[in-house]
Formats: C-alpha cells, structure tokens, sequence
C-alpha cells in the first residue's frame, strides 16, 4: 500500500490501512484540507468543480469528496466522467473558487489521487499546497453548522462546451482535417477519452475511426502510461495498413502519445515538438518552454523560427509559469503534455489532437513523413540508488563542481550541456534514488553518456567512504 503526499495533491492506492494507502478516511482528510485552504483565499465563490477519470475507484472517492466540501459549507459542481483539461477549463468558466481532480493520471487502476486547482483552473502553488499539507497534519479543520452545508450540482455539458472551444480556435481548420479524410484508431485505455476523443474527432470531420479499449469501465486494457512498451495492440493494428495515425491518451486526457501510419511510435517527446513547429510556423514565430527533461528538439524548431526557446524545472506548475513569465506561445513537457495558453494554462490531449490534425493536414505529409523531418534525438532514462546515508545534495553539488566547465542548469537538480548533448541529474523526493536522463543523436550514445555519468556518481560515492 502506498500514499504519497505533495504539494500538487495526494495519491495513493486504494485500501489498507489509514496513513498507508488512500483509504476513504485519507480522502476526506485532504479534501477537508483543501476546502480549509480554499476558504482563506480571497474569493467571493464557494464553488468548487469536481471531475473524474473512470477508473473504478472513482465513483467512491467523487461521493466522498463531494460530502466533504459540502460539510465545509462550500458548494459542489460535480462533471462526473471528464478530462483533467475540461475541469481546469470549467473553474474559471464557471467563476469557481478551485476544483478537485480525481485521477492517478498513467497510474495503474488501484491508484487514485486528489489534484488540486486554484481559481485560475490551475495547480496550487508549492506555497499553497504547503498550507494544504499542513492543514491536513494538524486536522484544522471548522465543519459547517447543519443550516450553511453546501449545495451539490451536476453538469455534464462542459466536455462539449470544451470541444466547442477547440474547435474555435484560429489555428484548428476543420475543413483542412475534412479534406484528408484520415481514418484514425484511438487507444483510450477503457477511460474517459474512449468517448471525448471519438467526439472530438468526429467533431474535426474524421469519419473513420476505429475505437480500441474506449469502454470507460476503468479496468485498463494495458498499463495505462502511454510508453512504447505498453501500446502493442494499437501498433498492431496500423501495422495492417488501412489506417493514419493512431492516437493514444492516458486516463484523465492530459498526455498524447501518437502512432505512425506504420505502426512506429511518433515518439512522446515529439508530439510537443510537432505541434509546436506548426504554432510557430502560423504565428511567425514566438517562445516556447518545456521542462529541463525534454528533449532539444523543440528548442531546434523553436530557434529556426525565430523564436528562444526557455526550460522550467519538472512539473507542470513550473513550465505554466515560466510560459508566462516569458510570453510563450506554446510549451509543455515531453510525456505527450500539451500546453496551449490560447485555450488555457493546463495540458491538454484534445487540443493537442486538433492542433496535429491541422499540421498533418496541411503539409500533406504522412505522420511517418512528418515525424522524419524534424531533428532525431534519443534519451536514456536511467537512475542509481544510493543508500539512505548518502546526501543526494552533496552528491549533485559534487557533480555541478565537476562539470563546472561546461553550461550548467541548478534550478531542479542539476542538467549538464554538452553541445546538442546534455544529462539532467534529479534526485527523487521520495526515495535515495538519483533519476540520470541524457539524450543525444543516438541511442548508444545517449546510453553510453548516461554510463559515463553514473560512473563519476560512484566516483564522488567511493571518494567519501
């Protein structure tokens, strides 16, 4: 059993015993915290939106989130089955005081997890997730008289109201998507996409659409993070022929992954870059963001089209702010995250979806075509346990020193430039373990820079035994 406690929310998987899994009595803790933090704020709403993913813990855990927030005497809009994007889009649509996402995102079905929004449809900052946490350490908690309990309200028109503002959008052409007739297969892993894409897509014009795994039942088909490795059956079926793309969302719709016409893995990393160059190629121009971890390739096409290219630490709170603080016209993160601001400050699969399908519409190119023309990069992920009386920030100070001739980036770990070449060292939060990214031009490249780093961590390791 496990439960994990940060400042963007709480998860856990479901059952056991209390302070060791997300048992209901864990739920109502943090949902009573967040209802606390939510009422210190400066808001004259006490609404707050509810959604879920259809995982099978949902229903249990929405009911008792639900209960919760109203016993504070704030209000509920409950959106039941919906997307983490559609319900940051409906907070401040709706002018509510936050919202509460019940979604693991890629984690298994036993996971489920609290992800908490401020005002802005937007994840809590780090200082407001701390009064979060430390409301729900102390219990502080004021429960409403019987007289001022909240009111509970359902709406299930905001996935449309969510398509409709795609599809509004200057840089989606639904006549050009029309046009090439493309025949699609998603991949929704038996989630909330298994609906809102094939509506989405239907709604772009695409006709042909061959859905697999799209029953919302929340028992997933496969491991639901959207990597190679898990996404055979759906390879399978382009490998036949007969069809474009494919398309792959994790449970709560914020990631994308894509698959060539051939069966071959577009590549998570490059479904940012893709929608990226055709943002910019529209518009002229302009900044993009993605975290330290992503790959080069979006600074590529972000140069060659004039614009400067800028990297946040890991995170999605982190990229939406260094998107503003630098004007970006598009950024995200290398998981398939899509961060269009256009629409809003959130990742988001369907507008990520909407924005490809253009691109690959209007340069007529097939997605194996389109995937070739832009720089290969390749990364090794790799991590090295260190045992718990190591001090990984000693060890990651060591590194920064050792590397001091080279470009270095400290603001979330430690990421070391090498030309096109780079290694981002970032130690977990959770347990001595460093986490070694490097990518390169090559795999066996990129393995064998990984390698040379891991080596000069045992070095540092050895030297203070």
């Amino acid at each position: 059993m496990t439960l994990i406690k940060s400042i963007s929310g709480i998860r856990g998987t479901i059952g056991g015993p209390v302070g060791q899994g997300l048992t209901p009595l864990d739920v109502v803790k943090y949902a009573a915290a967040y209802g606390t933090w939510v009422k210190t704020q400066n808001t004259d709403s006490k609404l707050i939106i509810i959604g879920r993913d259809a995982r099978i813990s949902g229903d249990m855990v929405s009911r008792l989130v639900a209960a919760t927030l109203q016993g504070l005497g704030l209000d509920v809009c409950d959106l039941g089955l919906s997307t983490t994007p559609t319900v940051e889009m409906a907070v401040p649509a709706m002018k509510a005081a936050g919202g509460i996402i019940l979604t693991a995102s890629h984690n298994p079905k036993q996971w489920n997890a609290l992800k908490l929004l401020n005002a802005t449809g937007e994840f809590i900052s780090e200082a407001d997730g701390q009064q979060v946490l430390a409301s729900a350490e102390n219990e502080d908690f004021d429960f409403a008289p019987v007289t001022k309990l909240g009111q509970y309200t359902t709406d299930t028109t905001f996935l449309e109201k969510h398509i409709e503002a795609i599809l509004a959008l200057p840089l989606v052409d639904v006549e050009a998507i029309k046009a090439r007739n493309f025949r699609v297969v998603v991949d929704a892993v038996n989630s909330s996409g298994g609906f809102v894409v094939p509506q989405l897509l239907e709604a772009l014009g695409v006709t042909t659409i061959e859905k697999l795994h799209c029953e919302p039942t929340g028992d997933f088909a496969h491991n639901p993070e959207p990597l190679p490795e898990h996404l055979r059956d759906i390879a399978k079926v382009l490998e036949k022929g007969g069809f474009d793309l494919g398309i792959v969302v994790d449970p709560d719709v914020d990631r994308l992954a894509l698959v060539s016409e051939n069966g071959e893995m577009f590549g998570e990393e490059y479904t940012l870059v893709a929608v990226a160059d055709y943002v910019l190629q529209s518009l002229g121009g302009g900044n993009t963001v993605s975290n330290l971890s992503s790959t080069r390739a979006l600074r590529d096409v972000t140069e060659k089209a004039g614009g400067n290219y800028s990297a946040a630490a890991v995170g999605e709170v982190n990229v939406v702010t260094k998107m503003k603080e630098t004007n970006a016209v598009i950024g995200g993160e290398g998981n398939g995250g899509i961060i269009y601001p256009e629409l809003h400050y959130g990742r988001d699969a369907l507008v990520g979806i909407a924005l490809f399908l253009t691109h690959l519409a209007k340069t007529g190119l097939t997605v194996s075509r389109l995937r070739n023309s832009y720089p290969s990069y390749f990364i090794s992920k790799n991590k090295i346990e260190l045992t718990a009386d190591i001090n990984t920030d000693d060890v990651l100070a060591k590194m920064e020193q050792r590397y001091a001739k080279q470009p270095v980036n400290t603001i979330d770990g430690v990421k070391i430039e090498f030309d096109k070449e780079w290694v981002h060292l970032r130690k977990s939060n959770t347990e001595p373990i460093i986490r070694i990214y490097a990518e390169s031009d090559s795999n066996s490249t990129a393995d064998y820079l990984a390698q040379k780093i891991i080596g000069d961590i045992k070095e540092i390791i050895a030297a203070k035994a």
